[in-house]
This record gives C-alpha cells, structure tokens and sequence, in this order.
C-alpha cells in the first residue's frame, strides 16, 4: 500500500496544489476531499454515473484485461478452466484462492450434492406462484426466501457457519432453478440424483419424467459445464455489485444473493441472451444479413451480441462457446438460428465500420443458440445464469466481508436541486 508515485493536481480556483498518491494505478477518491476553496468547503467529489472509471474495491478474484481480451479467474485464464476443469473445481477455487487437490475435490463436490434437497415448504412457496410466473421471478424469490429457513445464515461473521451458507446456495441453485421452471411448465417436481455430476443433476430435474432414473446425455452435460464455468464471476458487473452491496449492509447470503439475481434479471444483464435470439429471428435469413447490417450502420438498430462494456477486443468466453456449440449440435441436431448467427459474424468482422468501433462478439452472442437446443425455453436463460454465476456472488460478498477497508455502501451525490425555499399554503386563509 506504499508508493513513491504521485499525482500533482493544481487548483485553477485557488492556485493551490495538491499530491495523491497513486496505489495499484488509482488515486482514492476520499484524498480529493482535501481540495477546498475554504475551509468550510465540504471538498472535491467525483462525479461518476454507472461507476465507468470507479474502483469501489480491491479485488483478487477475476482479472479481465478489456482491450486485450484476458479473463483470469485467481491467475488461471479461462479457456483453460473451462477446458479442463469443472465447474465446481472452479467453484472452489473462486472461494479459496487455490485449485483443488484430488482429495479436496472429493469432499467439496460430496457437501455440495449431499446438500441439493430442499425443505418440501419450498415446495409449496413455489405452489403459491401463478402457473405462468417468470422462472426467474420464482428463482429471486424462492433465494430470498431461504434466510427464513436458515434463520443460522445471519452469522455471517461465524466461519463455518458462513460455509454452510456458501454450500447450500451453489447445491440449492440448480434444485430451485428446475423446481421454477417445472412449476411454470405445470409438470410436477423432479428431486435431486446425488449420484450425478452438477450439471447431470440439474438435467435430471428439468427433463426426468416417469423413467425411475434420468441418464443425460454426456455432452450435453460437458456443455452445461462449461457454460456454467464460463459464467462464473466477472469481475464487479452489475449484480456483483448488487451483491457487496446489499452484503455491506450485513444482510444474510440469502438475502444479498436474491438481490444480485433481480439486478441479472434485468434485460441488459441476464435478458441479453434473449435479445440476440430475437435478433437473429428477425432477420430469419442469410439473405438478409447485409440490408440488416446496412440498418446498424444507420443507427436504425443494433447489432445484439456485439460489443461489451468491458471488452473493446474479442470476449475470450466467445471462442469457448463456439467450441461447445459444435458439440452440442451434433447431439440436438443444427439449429437454424446458427448459420445466420456465423454468417452475421464473418459478415461484420469483415466490416470496417465494426472492426473500427471494436464490436466483437461476446458471450451472449451464441449462449442463446446453445441454451434453446438444448431444449431451454428463453424464460430459463437468466436463471441459468444465475446458475453459473452463484459461486462468483459468494466469492465477492466474502471476500467483501473480510476486507477492513470494506464499509456500508453509500455513494455520494451532485445535488442539483432547489436552494432553500420557504413553504408557501395552498390553503386559502
């Protein structure tokens, strides 16, 4: 936390300057505060709407270099996790720093499928929602609704209490996830096979019928996998925010967990999968990809799928993807959203007007085509995501709690309001 590295600022108001240090390539906002035009000046704040440039914490979790195209979960890159590891390896390796050993792997993925059942009053929270719910409506709050059955989870400051919660969140996900949809689709609920992979379990519970034990298919689970991998934590988005946020309050896991899914289930977060899928329908065919790129260029529309608020280079989730797809049509059988899909991508990547604003593909530009083969309504899409990204939410939120630099959130503002005025009766005297 030592630096010999110094901004010099000079106030043009009052002539004087000022040095901040500079720590890890970033200055504390709370040293501007020294910056006064007199002594009962409050001080300079920075003003920073949807927090582009502002760093709210340090990390160690998830590097992502945006112009190169890097996504590293604790130093691994992550095609390399998810070619090679599982996704509850990686799961643990979000929340403990380090890859599992072999036998660290065993007991963490045996706590995990031995804690997938839920209480059967969850079942009927579930049964109180009308038939034709968002899943992910129920998914947020069913979470929620599980710091009431573990009234335990307020310890938060109590380790291995704070693990249990840990343990019970990322086994209860998948459960939950197919319990919603299944309540949606009016079928009745599937319960958990402990004897199968995460992934082979969540299958399980969506597709199982009358058949006395669901087997998945092997590449389609593989493919779950490493979607799930692929999602895990992304460095301080959206509904990871949400998560530290609502966490900083001391809120219990539960409850800091549904906030993070409602910020996901926005349609600019956890509903872009869904927006790509509409786009490539509307243009219903290759023929009609060059008039539909000539209406982006206009500004008449845009290119879903495209571009990232992070990446200005190729999202390195997106190649993994490609791959994944490959295998997975050749089990469901090539959708017909795919041909448009790569065709819309050789088409603009060959276009200056694309390759000069830097509008790469990124992840949700095939996850959609992937999760609809395999059978995945659109409404499914943000919970599976969900899914995924819950190992990254918990990492977050511990790695929030432990950090002593950590308070309750509370941003600053730019009031732009009325001066003080006196109150003037609209009753007549």
């Amino acid at each position: 936390m030592t630096t010999n590295d110094m901004l010099r600022v000079t106030d043009s108001r009052t002539g004087r300057s000022y040095e901040l240090p500079i720590v890890d390539g970033a200055i504390r906002a709370i040293d501007l505060r020294q910056i006064k035009t007199s002594d009962d000046d409050f001080g300079l704040l920075s003003y920073d709407p949807a927090f582009q440039n502002t760093a709210s914490c340090r990390s160690a979790i998830t590097f992502i270099d945006g112009d190169k195209g890097i996504l590293r979960y604790r130093g691994y890159p992550i095609d390399e996790l998810a070619s090679r590891a599982s996704f509850l390896d990686v799961a643990w390796l979000l929340l403990r720093g380090e890859m599992p050993d072999k036998e660290e792997s065993a007991g963490w993925v045996h706590q995990i499928s031995h804690h997938t059942f839920v209480h059967e009053n969850i079942k009927k929270f579930i049964d109180g929602f009308h038939h034709d719910a968002h899943p992910m409506g129920i998914l947020v709050s069913t979470i929620a609704a599980l710091s009431t059955f573990y009234p335990g989870a307020k310890a938060i400051s109590d380790n291995e209490r704070r693990h249990e919660q840990i343990v019970r969140l990322i086994a209860k996900m998948p459960t939950l996830a197919a319990f919603a949809y299944r309540h949606a689709m009016g079928l009745p609920y599937a319960y958990p096979d402990d004897e199968l992979s995460y992934a082979g379990n969540f299958l399980n519970m969506m597709r199982r019928m009358t058949e006395p034990r669901y087997n998945p298919d092997p590449v389609l689970t593989h493919a779950l996998d490493v979607l799930f991998t692929l999602h895990a934590d992304h460095e301080q988005n959206c509904s990871t925010s949400a998560m530290r946020v609502v966490g900083s309050s001391r809120a219990d896991p539960y409850s800091a967990a549904a906030a993070a899914s409602d910020a996901l289930y926005g349609p600019l977060h956890g509903g872009a999968y869904e927006q790509v899928l509409r786009m490539l329908n509307d243009i219903g065919s290759v023929d009609n990809i060059p008039a539909y790129i000539d209406r982006v260029k206009r500004g008449e529309i845009r290119l879903m799928g495209f571009g990232h608020r992070v990446y200005k280079n190729f999202d390195p989730r997106a190649t993994m993807i490609k791959t994944v797809a490959d295998q997975v049509f050749q089990v469901t059988g090539r959708n017909r959203l795919l041909d448009i899909a790569l065709e819309l991508e050789r088409i603009a990547l060959a276009d200056d007007y694309f390759v000069s604003h830097r509008l790469y593909p990124n992840v949700d530009f095939y996850s959609g085509i992937i999760y609809q083969a395999m059978g995945f309504p659109v409404e499914m899409f943000p919970v599976l995501f969900a899914i995924g990204r819950m190992p990254g939410w918990l990492a977050q939120w511990e790695e929030m709690l432990l950090d002593k630099e950590q308070k309750i959130a509370r941003p600053r503002q730019v009031y732009v309001g009325y001066g003080e005025r006196p109150y003037k009766s609209l009753i007549a005297g």
